[in-house]
C-alpha cells in the first residue's frame, strides 16, 4: 500500500458534517403524564448511591440514580463519587459538577438534597445494599422499596449499570435531562475546557478529537496482538498475570470479533482513507500510551498537526486539574464534545457517552471503527493498493459515522443511542430526503414533541432554567451478578460479588 501519507480517500458528503443532521433534534421534555416531584416524593425515604469507576462510568451511575429515585418516590442525596478505585481521584461531586445546578434543574423531577437530614438529633445511618446489573423498575420496587420503607435511608453500592437499558419513554427522557442538561461541570473546568477548544479553533476552523485508549494495562487485559513481537508478548503477558481469573488469550479470535482497540497507526490510516488530509489538526485525549512516542510516531506522520491538552496549555494552567484524573478527563470530555469530528479507537464509557451526547446535540460526526470488518484490511494492508484500501474502509464504515438512524432504536446502551430523546422534524418525513444508507434499520422514532428546539451545548445550556436487555458491552462487565447486602459480619453474598466482579478490571478499562 503506497501514498497514504500524500493522499486520502474521498467521500461523497462533507467530512465535517453529518448528513441529514438538520432533520433531527434532541428532545427530552417530560410528557403531560409525568408526575412531578412535588406530588410524587414520599417523606422519610432517602436514596444514596456510591458510584464506581472513572468519570464517565460514574456519570452513567449518577444519571441512573436520579431515575431510580424517581421510581422509588424517594429523595436523592447528591451522589458520592468513587475515590478509592484504580483512578484514585479524591474529588467529590461538587468539585467536578455544579451541585446547585444539578439540584435546581431537576427540582420538578426528583427532590435532591446535599446530605441526609438528622433524625432526633442524630444523622440517619443508611442501610447498604446492592442491586443486580440492569435492574428494571419492578426489580427496584421489589428489592429496594421494602428496605427503604423500613430503614428510611438506603445506599446502593457500586452503582454503575444498575438500571435497565430499556425503560418507559418518560423515564428515558428523564435520563436525557440529567445527562445532557443537569450534569454540568464546575466553572473552573468549563472555563479551562473552553480555553482548550478556543486554542484548537485558533489553529484550524475544523479539528478532530481522538479518544485514544492504548494504556499497557488495558492492552494486556484485551489479550490482543498489537504487532510488537516477542517483546510485546512478554511485557503485556507479565501484566496480564495480575488477573488470575483471566482465560488464556487467543489474539486472533479476539481481533476477529472486533474486540481489539485500533492501534494509533490504524486509526490514522482509517481517517486518511475516509478522506481526512495530512493538514487536519487532531486533538488526542489519552492516558499513558504503550510504547510511548514510538507507538505514536506513525499517527503523527500521517497527521503532523498533533495536539493534546499538555501541548496547548501550560503546566501552570493545568496545575489545578493535573492531580485529579476525573478533572483532567473532564477537560478532554469538553474538547472531544466540541470537536467537529470525534473518533475513538475503543468503545468504552467516554466514547459511548460522547456518541449519545453528540447525537442529541445535532448529530455531530462521531466515528466508531468497525473493527470487526477492518481487522482483515489492516492485516493485509501491505498487499492492497491504497485506493482499494481506502474504498474498502469507506464501505466498512457506513453505519459507523454518527449519522441519524444508524442504529435501530433500543439497540445498544441507551447512553450511546438515546433514541427516545431524538425527535424528527416534519420535513424528515419525506422519504426521498432521508433515503440515506442505514446500518440496521431504515425507521426512525415518530415523536410529536414540538416544544423543544434544536439543542446546543455549554453556552446555551447555561441559559436554561431549571425487559430484556442485551449483554453489556464494556470489557469488564460480569453478567453473573446477584444482589448483595452488607451485613455486620461481612460474610454475605457481597463478599462473593466482590471476588467475582474484580472491580479494578471494570474501572480500569471501561472509561
Amino acid at each position: 500500500m503506497r501514498n497514504e501519507q500524500s493522499s486520502g480517500g474521498s467521500l461523497s458528503s462533507d467530512l465535517w458534517t453529518s448528513r441529514l443532521s438538520s432533520c433531527f433534534y434532541g428532545c427530552s421534555n417530560a410528557s403531560g403524564k409525568f408526575t412531578t416531584a412535588e406530588k410524587k416524593t414520599q417523606p422519610n425515604r432517602y436514596l444514596l448511591i456510591a458510584t464506581s469507576g472513572g468519570l464517565n462510568q460514574q456519570r452513567t451511575g449518577i444519571t441512573d440514580a436520579v431515575v431510580a429515585a424517581y421510581i422509588l418516590n424517594a429523595t436523592l442525596v447528591v451522589p458520592k463519587l468513587d475515590q478509592k478505585s484504580f483512578w484514585k481521584d479524591s474529588s467529590n461531586f461538587s468539585e467536578i459538577f455544579d451541585a446547585d445546578w444539578f439540584i435546581s434543574s431537576l427540582s420538578k423531577d426528583v427532590e435532591i438534597i446535599k446530605q441526609l437530614p438528622a433524625k432526633g438529633g442524630k444523622a440517619l445511618n443508611p442501610y447498604t445494599m446492592r442491586v443486580p446489573r440492569k435492574c428494571n423498575p419492578k426489580c427496584y420496587q421489589s428489592r429496594v422499596l421494602p428496605v427503604l420503607n423500613k430503614k428510611h435511608a438506603v445506599q446502593l453500592t457500586k452503582f454503575d449499570y444498575r438500571l435497565s437499558n430499556r425503560l418507559a419513554k418518560d423515564l428515558q427522557k428523564l435520563r436525557c435531562r440529567v445527562n445532557y442538561h443537569s450534569l454540568k461541570f464546575t466553572a473552573p473546568i468549563v472555563e479551562m475546557g473552553r480555553t482548550l477548544v478556543e486554542r484548537m479553533r485558533s489553529k484550524s476552523s475544523h479539528f478532530i478529537a481522538l479518544h485514544l485508549r492504548f494504556e499497557p494495562d488495558m492492552l494486556a487485559f484485551s489479550g490482543c496482538d498489537y504487532g510488537g513481537g516477542e517483546k510485546e508478548r512478554r511485557e503485556l503477558g507479565a501484566i496480564r498475570k495480575r488477573w488470575k481469573t483471566l482465560h488464556a488469550s487467543n489474539p486472533d479470535k479476539v481481533r476477529r470479533h472486533g474486540r481489539c482497540p485500533l492501534t494509533p497507526e490504524e486509526v490514522g490510516l482509517m481517517l486518511r482513507a475516509l478522506g481526512f488530509g495530512s493538514d487536519v489538526h487532531i486533538y488526542v485525549a489519552s492516558g499513558e500510551v504503550y510504547g510511548g512516542n514510538e507507538t505514536l510516531a506513525p499517527l503523527k506522520a500521517l497527521f503532523p498537526n498533533f495536539h493534546s491538552k499538555e501541548t496547548i496549555a501550560s503546566k501552570e494552567e493545568l496545575a489545578p486539574f493535573s492531580s485529579f484524573s476525573s478533572r483532567m478527563a473532564a477537560l478532554d470530555f469538553i474538547v472531544c464534545d466540541e470537536s467537529n469530528v470525534f473518533v475513538t479507537n475503543n468503545n468504552g464509557n467516554m466514547a459511548k457517552i460522547l456518541a449519545g451526547r453528540r447525537r442529541y446535540f445535532g448529530h455531530k460526526p462521531t466515528i466508531r471503527p468497525n473493527a470487526k470488518k477492518l481487522y482483515k484490511l489492516f492485516l493485509n494492508r501491505s498487499s492492497i493498493p491504497w485506493e482499494e484500501f481506502a474504498s474498502r474502509v469507506r464501505t466498512h464504515q457506513i453505519g459507523f459515522m454518527g449519522e441519524p438512524n444508524e442504529v435501530r432504536p433500543g439497540r445498544g446502551e441507551f447512553h450511546e443511542n438515546p433514541s427516545s430523546c431524538i425527535c424528527e422534524k416534519p420535513e424528515a418525513k419525506d422519504r426521498a430526503l432521508i433515503d440515506a444508507p442505514r446500518r440496521i434499520d431504515d425507521s426512525s422514532e415518530d415523536d410529536k414533541e414540538k416544544n423543544v428546539g434544536k439543542m446546543s451545548t455549554y453556552d446555551e445550556m447555561e441559559e436554561q432554567k431549571p425487559e430484556d436487555d442485551g449483554p453489556d458491552m464494556d470489557y469488564m462487565e460480569d453478567g453473573n451478578e446477584s444482589q448483595g447486602k452488607r451485613l455486620p459480619n461481612g460474610s454475605d453474598s457481597e463478599t462473593n460479588l466482590l471476588k467475582t466482579e474484580q472491580p479494578e478490571l471494570e474501572e480500569m478499562f471501561s472509561d
